[in-house]
């Protein structure tokens, strides 16, 4: 770890020289690959055809043990950990006292009583503001533990060469602690892709091993580094939220207005109706009573409207080389029902798609509504239908 004010990863010995575009992006105080070539598609074709290995260290990560720790993370998130067996992994939001989403992360359970919560902001206060007389011990590994992110369809393949046990078994969203020709790590079937895939988490000191072992084993299946930006347009086709892109953290919001609830996000599946007392359950249950004012939507945009958009001042359609993150308005019938928060092109489906906050009323599937588009500097508006997510759900991610 860099000792200057922006760090740099372990593995960025072996990233650095190969970023041939120079295309950097800072996350969580880390610098690390937007993408390793000029342009992405290589990158996300790896994805979603061979595999891809991603440097995914800048998540927060934190150590949670003792014989209070399931009780502890119990108080905090919205899922059933006291349920969650050893090996399981759960994604999971946590929200403040009005049941508006401060961050989400996963939630790996260990052993018994050992516990790993990674997140996207920093969360050691929240933590030990919600451990007053719970038996848990905290500690951050954020700085300590190095992670990759092995995604694609050739994912398992890559693992196989190189692990000491058989991981054709581990289930979707499950933890095995295994080494990789001597290297100890834990693997978890998880990812921010909506892929066949598997992130690996190891101490500093093991990182440059793994990367140059994975790299090996890779090779011949078609493997390649991959920056964010590939990641950035898999996760929209996924339907996977992003923070401070697709909703406002509850700790840093401004105004009310923009807040959220994990109903409004889409995540209503991981509030837990039957457990023990958590942060904000009183609000998330009153709302699951009355429902929700908002809701987070797929959007496809007709392409027949792009065109006819272009050819109005005399262009082929034009689609955005790189996933976007801007607010775009959405209307029905002249009146904004809400708003875009990211966006792609997405090679694989070759469709437009957006993810979008709509009113209630205007959510159902089918819907057509209209979404707000630049063309030659002017504000227009092109036909979308309101869809359900994720855009791509191949079944290789969890058999």
């Amino acid at each position: 770890m860099s000792t200057a004010a922006v760090r740099t990863t372990p593995f960025h010995s072996r990233t650095a020289a190969l970023v041939r575009g120079h295309t950097w992006r800072h996350w969580a105080g880390y610098v690390v690959p937007a993408s390793f070539d000029p342009i992405h598609d290589l990158e996300y074709a790896a994805i979603r055809g061979t595999a891809a290995l991603i440097d995914v260290t800048p998540l927060f990560k934190y150590r949670i043990r003792g014989p209070g720790a399931a009780a502890l993370l119990d108080r905090i998130v919205t899922r059933d950990v006291a349920r969650c067996k050893v090996g399981q992994v759960l994604y999971t939001p946590w929200c403040d006292a009005e049941g508006k989403v401060l961050d989400d992360g996963t939630v790996t359970r260990l052993e018994e009583d050992r516990f790993r919560l990674t997140s996207a902001h920093p969360n050691l206060r929240w933590l030990h503001q919600n451990a007053v007389g719970i038996d848990a011990v905290i500690e951050d590994e954020t700085f300590d533990t190095a992670a990759l992110s092995l995604q694609g369809p050739a994912a398992r393949e890559v693992l196989k060469a190189v692990a000491d046990r058989d991981l054709t078994k581990l289930k979707f969203f499950r933890a095995v602690e295994a080494r990789l020709n001597g290297v100890p790590a834990t693997i978890t079937r998880t990812g921010y892709t909506g892929d066949l895939g598997y992130e690996v988490w190891v101490q500093n000191g093991e990182a440059e091993a793994l990367w140059d072992l994975l790299v090996a084993a890779g090779e011949p299946l078609g493997l390649l580094p991959t920056g964010l930006l590939a990641m950035d347009v898999a996760r929209i086709e996924a339907g996977l939220i992003l923070i401070d892109v697709d909703y406002v953290s509850a700790r840093r919001a401004l105004i009310e207005r923009q807040k959220s609830s994990p109903f409004e996000l889409g995540l209503g599946w991981t509030v837990a109706k039957d457990k023990a007392p958590f942060v904000g359950q009183r609000a998330l249950e009153k709302e699951r009573a009355r429902g929700s004012a908002w809701a987070l939507r797929g959007l496809v945009v007709d392409w027949d409207a792009l065109e006819e958009l272009y050819a109005d001042v005399g262009l082929p359609p034009q689609v955005p080389a790189a996933p976007w993150r801007t607010s775009a308005p959405v209307y029905v019938g002249g009146r904004q029902v809400g708003y875009a928060t990211s966006g792609c092109w997405s090679p694989l489906l070759k469709k437009s798609l957006a993810l979008a906050h709509l009113e209630t009323p205007y959510a159902e599937f089918g819907t057509e509504v209209e979404l707000e588009v630049t063309v030659e500097h002017r504000r227009r508006r092109a036909r979308a239908i309101v869809t359900k997510t994720p855009f791509f759900d191949p079944e290789r991610k969890r058999s």
